[in-house]
């Protein structure tokens, strides 16, 4: 195992401790919590609140989402693991200001489960929690409402924040994060498995020089498992799917993002950014404010995805709207 940890049980924990350390002036674990990360710049006018969250393992996300007017808490599970209902309330319950709330996560069964869980005991309590699970990964299923979420995650959630920042109510927050989710679309390649702390083994097997076409984050099988080839030729099969998917058209404008699943080198995402921009620009679609880099990683897997989310004028306001976060930012 090529990891610098220290007990493989406790790497959540210390992995969370250090984080908060680094970052003091923009969050915090939640007093008598500690899997719930809190935003220290949560905006002292009611509004709804966004909390994200999911399995440890995919850094930044989802606490390094956490910020000024972006996610106003994380609740964080094991690795690859939901977060408890317990800690999805403790997120609830750390930010609510009586305007209600807005879940946003992939679409896992155990997320599901949990954070479903989690609004059931915030209601008791009186809060309005409502969910938007993200469903970006196409080659997840065929049916769109089973897929599960990658890092397309990144857009639905930034989108949602901006609506909370905007001071809309809970209805329209959620409806603007089913309309970016809905327009959404992702899909990946794997080249290698990433390391579990605690037993020290891969995930899965995979022979070097083999790339898995379509793989999710945790793992989960792709559609079909090929020779590794050069990174235009994966590129171009990659976007080949999202457009036959998304069905953009020439005029059409897109945000874009190479997202390394954590053992990529930046310079491959770059030779794979390129590809992807200029068969883009051959269909004649525009491209917005390309993001490139690890956004939703899963430890050390080595591999990349391409996310697009087709974009409107509203959607595209929303994407621009100022934030700082330790791992996003848009100026003020």
């Amino acid at each position: 195992m090529k990891r610098l940890i220290n007990d493989g049980y406790d790497v959540v924990e210390e992995m969370l401790e250090g984080y908060c350390l680094a970052h003091s002036s923009y969050v915090e674990l939640k007093q008598n919590c500690d899997r719930v990360v809190v935003s220290k710049h949560i905006s002292t006018e009611p509004r709804v609140r966004i909390i994200i969250g999911g399995g440890s393992g995919h850094e930044p996300a989802f606490l390094g989402y956490v910020g000024k007017d972006f996610a106003d808490a994380a609740a964080v599970g094991n690795v690859n693991t939901s977060p408890s209902p317990e800690y999805c309330y403790e997120a609830v319950k750390a930010v609510d200001c009586g305007k209600g709330c807005l879940f946003v996560y992939g679409n896992y069964a155990g997320d599901v489960m949990n954070f479903d869980m989690g609004a059931e005991l915030a209601a008791e309590e009186g809060i309005r929690v409502e969910t938007v699970t993200v469903t970006d990964d196409i080659y997840s299923s065929q049916n769109v409402t089973d897929r599960r979420g990658v890092a397309g995650d990144v857009f639905v959630f930034k989108i949602a924040a901006s609506a909370a920042a905007k001071g809309y109510d809970l209805d329209k927050v959620k409806s603007l994060a089913e309309k970016a989710n809905a327009n959404t679309y992702s899909m990946g390649v794997a080249l290698s498995s990433s390391t579990l702390p605690v037993t020290g083994e891969v995930i899965f097997d995979m022979q070097d020089g083999d790339m898995e076409v379509g793989m999710g984050i945790h793992g989960e099988p792709g559609i079909e498992r090929t020779k590794l080839a050069k990174a235009d030729i994966v590129v171009s099969q990659l976007v080949d799917h999202l457009l036959q998917e998304s069905k953009l058209q020439a005029g059409d404008e897109v945000q874009l993002l190479i997202n390394g699943l954590g053992g990529l080198a930046l310079m491959d995402q770059y030779i794979c950014y390129r590809k992807t921009h200029k068969l883009l620009e051959q269909k004649g679609i525009k491209i917005y404010q390309p993001l490139v880099g690890n956004y939703v990683t899963s430890m050390d897997m080595v591999g990349m995805s391409i996310s697009m989310i087709k974009l409107d004028d509203e959607l595209k306001g929303l994407l621009s709207h100022p934030c700082d976060t330790p791992y996003f930012k848009i100026a003020y």
